[in-house]
């Protein structure tokens, strides 16, 4: 055939092997003319591609019911469709994955896996192993080397009290490095899967592992070198230490201040060019040729490369989009695969070489267990926790694999110790995931020990809120609210104000205290604009408003973490979240699906009582700051239940300010118009008993009765109110009644309840922003916080 010519001069060095192939055999002009398919490398490349994204997607669907993470389904995939399933039918695998296909598969994993490693760098911060405190640096010290000391212990006597094969005592060194080994790469994407990234002991796990990392690769650098001397000439071990320092110092001094320089010429908010995308992905083939030039490999090279970008936005947040997905969804499925494929399970032949191999690895593992729970424990970290921390610390993933893979390519570990230490690998980490789901729930944190409400706030008492923003759109409405909260001398409002960001770029999460510069920046971020707004709420009220600024940075599926964690560390009572749908003049522009997720995890899950701030355009009729000679109008309606009081009690702290106008909207009807416990209608009575006292001498007060007898009655009553107020309040749930029930169709997301999706909704005309509110759902030792007996009625 033209342009097809056997090459027997040409051969290809496969495991040790020598195969012939033949040329261009690329495209095939299809089965009509004659030509197998599978006997050119595009056609076969595609069905190999496929064959791995179908069985590997596949079994992860079965398997993610029982808590399976991805690397499982990943590696299962490949070992079915190696010699141990699929590939012990000879034409199957010598159609399907001939030794020349694999070796451009071989290729592509490897190549994969070096993108994989520059983005793992990109997204690790270095400054962290000097940021870590006393806690990670002992957990990260002892969970490498007292699993590294007991497994090389037993891996030490049982090469010299049993007679074990070669291939066993030669591999049991590296074993115990493997072993012993946390890896900060597999930690992250562990604790992605199980979203508890942003977590305590996610964010514990990740600063402890970066320490566990420069333990393990201190050690095995060391051996490497003393290898190199020991087994080469001087002129290697001086030309290997040579180039390695060149390699480092042409990046951190090169290739680092260019970075440097184009983030400075990124503005805020804008795409990076693509130039210098262009430049770093050169950049990384360089470093990844040069790392193999010199014989540490291009991982090496890639590696350092990402660590010497910023993390973060804008660069390294660019990279990653535009990688990381080609990257998780093609590339590493393929090695993965690759490793599967070269397990035969049939090669393991002695049980001896699989007690003594998997009595090593049980002995790291315990080992490991308890060098990471010791530092916790004695933190007083309760146990179960403990327990499910040691557990991730253990958990195997890519660095491991490819670690292996490498040993059994330099033929230093045998076919059948491969097949094991797969095994082990796979064994380990589909145990360890369904394990920490059950033994670990971040939200068991966020419970209270006591009533953190509006409600429940001592007349003369500060309040603490916490008031969280995603954009600076969210600011200008929040400011309003809070500027009219009536903070005083004897009742001052203690502010934490956070700024919750993607985590885009970055490999672990972040919430950190904001530290203002001395000198305004010329160029101020956006979380400077935001809390420098929040600064100058703390200005006009000077000694009785308070403002702690906080950014927090983690995945859109975890951010209520952040919300409610600080919310109990600052003991608030009350969070303020934006509503995730955008309007202006009752006109609704955008919804933010993610918003959505966060406000109903905080709804669920938040310690104390929670308000979604609804801004139908406040910040256009320019309230802020309120001056005090305009009248401010707030609306409460009044159903009953918990909420409807937390939020009647908001509405009489406002009222205390000279400049606020009240008023209670109380809906009755002929029949139950709330369903509710005796306490909570008695408690019901008695606040509203109160405003009605009030309300015979406070000028400022007014209290209304509406009667209603169905659903269009309400919704009547509320396009009354169009324009007439600057806020309408009203709590998020109420007892079932048919009133209430008439209107359910209103509650698209229920969100905001009933009655707060019908203020909510575009179709109302409604100018006032609107605050749903929520009281605090859980206490501990509660069944039922409303049936408290030490609940008390709010003061005036």
């Amino acid at each position: 055939m033209v342009n097809q010519l056997l090459a027997v001069d040409q051969q290809v060095d496969v495991g040790g092997s020598y195969i012939c192939h033949l040329f261009r055999q690329i495209n095939s002009r299809g089965i009509w003319f004659g030509d197998d398919p599978l006997s050119f490398s595009m056609p076969l490349l595609m069905l190999q591609l496929s064959l791995i994204s179908i069985i590997t997607r596949s079994i992860y669907i079965l398997l993610k019911p029982f808590g399976q993470p991805m690397i499982v389904s990943q590696i299962l995939g490949g070992v079915i469709l190696g010699p141990s399933v699929l590939g012990s039918n000879s034409a199957f695998a010598n159609k399907v994955f001939p030794s020349k296909g694999k070796t451009v598969l071989d290729t592509l994993s490897v190549f994969g896996l070096m993108v994989f490693i520059f983005l793992v760098g990109v997204k690790m911060d270095p400054t962290m192993v000097l940021k870590s405190g006393k806690r990670p640096l002992a957990i990260g010290i002892l969970g490498f080397f007292v699993p590294y000391g007991l497994a090389g212990s037993v891996a030490f006597i049982l090469n010299h009290f049993l007679s074990l094969d070669h291939s066993i005592s030669k591999i049991l060194p590296s074993l115990v490095a493997l072993q012993s080994m946390t890896a900060f790469p597999v930690i992250v994407c562990f604790l992605s899967e199980l979203k508890i990234l942003n977590s305590e002991i996610g964010r514990l796990a990740s600063s402890s592992s970066i320490i566990c990392d420069v333990c393990h690769w201190t050690i095995m650098t060391l051996t490497f070198a003393a290898k190199i001397a020991k087994g080469r000439s001087v002129f290697s071990f001086i030309g290997s230490f040579l180039s390695c320092a060149f390699l480092i110092i042409l990046v951190v001094f090169g290739i680092r201040p260019a970075a440097l320089w184009a983030i400075r010429r990124t503005p805020e908010g804008k795409p990076v060019n693509e130039i210098y995308i262009f430049g770093l992905l050169v950049a990384l083939l360089g470093c990844g040729f040069m790392g193999e030039v010199i014989g540490l490999s291009a991982l090496f090279g890639s590696f350092l490369l990402g660590l010497a970008i910023p993390d973060g936005p804008p660069l390294g947040a660019a990279l990653v989009e535009r990688l990381d997905c080609f990257v998780s969804i093609l590339l590493m499925p393929i090695f993965f695969a690759i490793c599967g494929l070269k397990t035969d399970v049939f090669a393991i032949q002695k049980l001896e070489n699989v007690g003594v191999i998997q009595l090593v690895v049980f002995v790291a593992f315990v080992g490991k267990i308890i060098g990471t729970m010791l530092p916790p424990l004695i933190c007083r970290m309760p146990l179960r926790d403990a327990f499910s921390f040691a557990f991730i610390m253990n958990s195997k993933g890519i660095v491991e694999v490819a670690m292996l893979n490498d040993l059994k390519k330099a033929n230093v570990m045998s076919e059948e110790c491969f097949a094991i230490m797969i095994i082990s690998v796979v064994a380990i980490t589909g145990v360890i995931s369904p394990l920490v789901k059950t033994l670990y729930d971040p939200s068991r944190g966020f419970l209270a020990y006591r009533r953190r409400t509006i409600f429940h706030n001592k007349h003369k008492e500060e309040l603490r809120v916490l008031a969280c923003i995603h954009t600076q759109d969210h600011a200008q409405a929040i400011l309003n609210l809070l500027d009219t909260s009536n903070p005083t001398k004897e009742s001052p409002i203690n502010l934490v104000v956070l700024h919750l960001v993607k985590l885009v770029g970055r490999a672990s999460s972040l919430l950190v205290a904001h530290r203002a510069c001395e000198k305004p920046s010329v160029n101020p971020t956006q979380s400077e604009r935001i809390f420098n707004a929040f600064k100058k709420l703390e200005e006009k009220y000077h000694g009785f408003v308070t403002v702690n600024c906080f950014k927090g940075i983690s995945p859109y599926s975890t951010m209520h973490n952040d919300v409610c964690s600080l919310a109990l560390e600052k003991r608030t009572s009350f969070i303020i979240i934006p509503f995730h749908k955008q309007c202006i003049l009752g006109e609704k522009l955008e919804t933010c699906f993610y918003l959505r997720h966060i406000n109903k995890n905080v709804l669920e899950k938040a310690p104390c009582s929670v308000g979604i701030l609804v801004d139908h355009g406040t910040q256009k009729r320019s309230r802020y700051v309120v001056s005090q000679t305009s009248v401010y109008r707030v609306a409460v309606i009044f159903f009953g239940g918990r909420d409807d009081r937390e939020a009647l009690a908001y509405g009489g702290r406002m009222v205390e300010n000279e400049i606020v106008r009240l008023k209670i909207v109380r809906i009755c009807s002929s029949v139950e118009i709330v369903k509710g416990y005796e306490r909570s209608r008695m408690l019901d009575d008695e606040i509203l008993s109160e405003f009605k006292h009030k309300a015979q001498w406070n000028e400022r007060i007014f209290y209304q009765e509406e009667m209603v007898t169905e659903g269009a009655g309400v919704i009547a009553l509320i396009r009354m109110m169009e324009n007439n107020y600057d806020l309408v309040m009203v709590g998020r749930h109420h007892g079932e009644s048919q009133v209430l029930s008439e209107l359910a169709n209103w509650n698209e997301s229920g969100e905001l309840g009933t009655i707060g999706e019908i203020l909510a909704a575009s179709e109302f005309k409604l100018w006032a922003s609107v605050l749903v509110v929520q009281q605090q759902r859980k206490v501990w030792g509660m069944h039922d916080p409303e049936e408290s007996t030490h609940l008390r009625k709010i003061n005036f």
